[in-house]
């Protein structure tokens, strides 16, 4: 990348060069340097339930069967027969005992152990040729998961998920541990914009800010239960190893009566209240915070909201889990899950649904209000002025670096990390961050793999 100590150094300072969110050398770096280390999300363990069942997901390029064998164990395998190549599973959906390659016919238990090969003695001498014991598809470098939540890693000397998730898995739990039943996904729903992905991680890891201008017509209308956008500011930011993200304030009150204040129904309110550690209870009954969106970094964002049901004064609220699958330097596959507790009832499974279609889904209000704002600074972001301008994302900052307001205390806010009431571009800043140390540290070429020699023992 040219200059790219001088990018680096004004991305640490919160002066973004504007092409950084369109320019196909940094796409490449992005690739082998963030991509190819951090921790990805690829499934929750709710939608391979039973042994067999498989989705296929990809981290960028690399194609993985996300699969529960017949020992339950959950495993992720690189989607390309040993052979010559072809992908093995072309379904995206399913459960399969064993996987087919339909080129050549060379078959793979679904703990990716080969089990058939066509006229192994007559085309490779058999066991002298291809010694078929031990071999099988190549598994992720690394696998972990949290809270169902299945992750791969590239990079084999990958720190362990929890380590590398940090204090930011106090607020996952919000999001993905509701009860000890744990909670289920739908979807994903899938479509694709012409914009970089690093824009919408940064938008849900903290962007209040553009709330009041950007979805203003949604309040406006009557659709959420904040009566004016600009309630925002009465929130806060948090950043937290290794994601951060914003809250609303709540009016007064115990924790019950703010969780009913969203919408919960009691009995999901008392799971919550045996599940919770007693400093996540805090957050929310005494320091009076709620979660809202959240981003882990490189690109996992959630959201969490309560919009209103029909023409009445109730509200629903609604998880949603949501991954910037990066296409190019000017594309993003948007990969978005319903999430919901297991043990919620089925009625508040189905309203919550309804919510989440009409809030977040592929035509959701939020959803088109802000992809127009994305695609826009895509497109701009490729010109040649872009390299001369610098962005301004200092918002909660005096010019000797002093911020504009106090980091809340532990008895202001129960949550860990460091927070900020108020409009403030502290995690976006500590999301570029994280961007900038990945791209300065170059990659390890990763070791080859022989398959099948002669000589192995």
């Amino acid at each position: 990348m040219t200059g790219q100590a001088t990018v680096l150094a004004d991305v640490r300072r919160g002066m973004i060069p504007a092409h950084i969110y369109n320019d196909a050398e940094i796409f490449r770096l992005e690739r082998d340097r963030v991509f190819g280390r951090a921790w990805m999300f690829v499934a929750h363990e709710s939608e391979i339930p039973a042994p067999g069942d498989y989705v296929v997901r990809r981290v960028l390029e690399d194609s993985f069967i996300v699969v529960r064998d017949e020992q339950g164990q959950v495993r992720a395998l690189f989607n390309m027969c040993l052979h010559r190549g072809m992908q093995v599973c072309r379904a995206e959906v399913g459960n399969a005992s064993h996987f087919r390659c339909p080129y050549h016919g060379w078959s793979y238990r679904n703990d990716g152990r080969i089990v058939g090969l066509p006229f192994h003695r007559e085309a490779y001498g058999g066991e002298d040729g291809f010694r078929r014991k031990g071999q099988s598809l190549l598994p992720a470098p690394s696998i972990d998961t949290y809270n169902g939540l299945v992750f791969v890693s590239l990079d084999p000397h990958a720190p362990p998920l929890r380590e590398y998730l940090g204090d930011f898995a106090f607020y996952l739990d919000y999001y993905t541990r509701q009860s000890e039943a744990g909670v289920e996904l739908r979807g994903p729903q899938r479509w694709r914009v012409k914009a970089n992905w690093k824009i919408g991680a940064e938008n849900f890891a903290g962007d209040m800010y553009h709330t009041p201008q950007t979805h203003t017509s949604v309040v406006e209308i009557g659709l959420f239960r904040e009566p004016k956008a600009e309630k925002r500011k009465d929130g806060n930011t948090y950043w937290a190893g290794a994601g951060g993200g914003t809250t609303y304030k709540l009016p007064p009150g115990t924790l019950e009566e703010r969780l009913r204040y969203v919408g919960y129904p009691d009995e999901m309110i008392a799971r919550m209240r045996a599940t919770w550690s007693a400093d996540q209870q805090k957050v929310i009954g005494d320091n009076g915070f709620m979660v809202s969106a959240a981003t882990v970094f490189p690109n996992l964002s959630f959201v969490h909201n309560w919009p209103k049901v029909a023409d009445t004064d109730a509200v629903l609220p609604f998880i949603s889990l949501r991954q910037w699958q990066p296409v190019s330097e000017d594309e993003t596959e948007v990969l978005s899950w319903f999430v919901v507790d297991k043990a919620a009832p089925e009625e508040f499974k189905a309203l919550s649904y309804k919510a989440y279609l009409m809030c977040f889904g592929s035509t959701g209000m939020f959803e088109q209000d802000d992809v127009e704002n994305w695609v826009s600074l895509t497109s701009t972001a490729a010109g040649s002025m872009a390299r001369r301008l610098r962005l301004n994302s200092r918002m909660g900052l005096l010019t000797d670096d002093t911020t504009v307001v106090p980091a809340l205390t532990r008895e202001q806010f129960a949550g860990p990390g460091t927070a900020y009431v108020g409009y403030a571009e502290h995690n976006q800043r500590a999301l570029l961050n994280r961007w900038a140390d990945c791209l300065e540290k170059p990659v390890d070429e990763a070791a080859s793999v022989d398959i099948g020699s002669a000589d192995r023992s």
